[in-house]
């Protein structure tokens, strides 16, 4: 398969590796650092956007969030299947937009939602599917890390989304991918210098209420994730922090500012997803997120947006849209099985 690979930044390095142990032929193009990503996975660096396009079939961005239209979008229009960092698009508009353009290309179009392959996140899935903890009625999802400040984009709303858009919108797409369909969003956010807190409640279809947040901190903070269901029959916990039976005494390995979690002991659920993704676009099974997951979890990220501007809670029916935009890519039987 050959992978045009469009960014060169500190998650494009976790995407390199993950292409180059599926056996792809790697293509670069980056405003900086593209020689260097290049010669790490064994690819090649170009000049131009044309130059990677002819030189690909399936396109990887892994942009700022602001261009993810812009490149998602020529790719498209070029005929390669795309795989794009999340979130899919900076407006839901533009994730609508990308969505139909894909259908009508007749290509794939997968967004980069990788929490869906740590295996604590699919395990507890799979526990509320199976009926462990009975009807789902409160689930809490938490995510903190350091401040982005390696690059100055993350700190401008209108680029980045803020924290909901970037890193919230993990736990938001996992809430309804355990929880189901989505009617109202209610929000609150705080922020000072380079801190960023924020915390988003969905009231799901079902009844069951999820209650998602987020925290940018100082830079001596640890990554933290944590997700707690409730139901009438049970309760699944997860915490990062806590211990997990699995202890690495490993070398240490380089600092560059950009943690990032790491499934401790299995494999790297960055390799999962995009292993995934290339049997999708080999004919294969379809992933276990897609487009129109993409787009929901954009829509949600502008509903809590708008809540938080409003200050009262906003109405959504992700149910609805969904299915519009599932029967756009032919997979609302998917959905309704």
């Amino acid at each position: 398969m050959r992978v045009g690979m469009i960014g060169a930044g500190g998650i494009a390095v976790e995407h390199a590796a993950a292409w180059a142990a599926l056996g792809a032929e790697i293509t670069v193009f980056s405003a900086e650092g593209a020689q260097d990503l290049a010669t790490e996975c064994g690819g090649k660096a170009v000049a131009s956007l044309d130059d990677l396009l002819g030189r690909s079939d399936v396109v990887d961005v892994m942009t700022p969030t602001d261009t993810h239209y812009e490149y998602t979008l020529a790719a498209i229009e070029a005929g390669r299947h795309v795989v794009c960092e999340k979130p899919l698009a900076r407006t839901p508009a533009q994730a609508g937009e990308l969505v139909w353009a894909a259908a009508r290309a007749g290509v794939q179009l997968y967004p980069a939602q990788v929490v869906r392959y740590f295996p604590e996140y699919v395990a507890t899935r799979n526990a509320v599917a199976a009926g462990r903890v009975g009807r789902p009625a409160v689930l809490r999802l938490t995510r903190s890390g350091v401040f982005p400040s390696w690059s100055p984009w993350f700190a401008d709303d209108a680029r980045s989304g803020g924290i909901v858009a970037d890193q919230m919108i993990h736990d938001l797409d996992i809430a309804r991918w355990i929880a189901g369909e989505v009617r109202e969003v209610y929000a609150l956010r705080s922020r000072a210098d380079q801190r960023q807190t924020a915390h988003v409640t969905l009231t799901h279809v079902s009844g069951a209420v999820s209650s998602v947040a987020g925290l940018w901190g100082p830079p001596h903070l640890a990554f933290r994730t944590a997700v707690h269901v409730a139901g009438d029959r049970g309760v699944l916990r997860y915490d990062s922090a806590q211990p997990t039976g699995v202890r690495a005494d490993l070398a240490p390995v380089a600092v560059d500012g950009r943690p990032r979690p790491a499934a401790v002991g299995g494999e790297s659920p960055y390799l999962a997803q995009l292993r995934e993704f290339a049997a999708a676009f080999d004919g294969g099974p379809l992933p276990r997120v897609d487009a129109v997951d993409g787009a929901i979890a954009v829509e949600l990220a502008a509903a809590a947006q708008t809540s938080i501007a409003r200050g009262e809670p906003v109405r959504v029916d992700t149910a609805a849209r969904a299915c519009a935009l599932a029967a756009a890519v032919g997979t609302t039987d998917r959905r309704s099985a």
